[in-house]
């Protein structure tokens, strides 16, 4: 009885030596943990910080080369408003002359440059935003558009034109065949 109670003392005493042992073990385990976590915490913010910083000095570069394009935008606007204005006050004199000189008639170059400035619109897109360039292009897109179809149209009727006037000459030169030519009446040249 005694040996057996020994035993199962000595036992005890094991058990409660490990488990002594394990809870040591949790604890310094529950540490680390707590370490880890201050520790993560810690490289999260300052990566944050450094982001935020990042992001500051990103958007500052942005706004100072926005800046400086403007600012060159407007000194190259004032330099081409100095040259035109001294342009037009030294050559508008010679250019007047020239229009008397040749009077009111037109060339076709002349003409088709007049139309093609009064057709063209300027673009207008320095100072703006995504929303605004989309919305320009979009408006240009539909322009184009309705351009090609007056060109389709326009192309269209002058091939139709064209093969009436082939099927009229057709018309005239098989009219002739069967005509009395007595010198006089007949249609000559062939009409393009």
């Amino acid at each position: 009885m005694e040996k057996d109670l020994l035993e199962l003392q000595t036992l005890i005493d094991v058990h409660f030596d490990q488990r002594k042992k394990e809870e040591e073990e949790l604890i310094g385990l529950k540490d680390r943990i707590d370490n880890r976590r201050s520790e993560r915490a810690e490289q999260q913010r300052v990566r944050a910080e450094k982001e935020r910083d990042r992001q500051t000095r990103i958007a500052e570069e942005r706004q100072r080369k926005e800046d400086e394009e403007a600012k060159k935008r407007a000194d190259d606007d004032a330099k081409k408003k100095k040259v035109l204005s001294n342009m037009g006050a030294h050559f508008g004199g010679f250019l007047a002359k020239a229009e008397q000189r040749r009077g009111k008639r037109q060339t076709g170059r002349e003409i088709k440059k007049k139309t093609l400035a009064e057709r063209r619109k300027p673009l207008a897109i320095d100072n703006l935003r995504e929303d605004g360039l989309r919305e320009r292009a979009k408006e240009m897109w539909e322009w184009i558009y309705q351009l090609e179809s007056d060109k389709f149209d326009l192309t269209e009727k002058m091939r139709r034109q064209k093969y009436e006037i082939n099927v009229l000459l057709n018309r005239i030169s098989h009219a002739q065949k069967f005509k009395k030519v007595h010198g006089k009446g007949k249609v000559g040249g062939r009409w393009k």
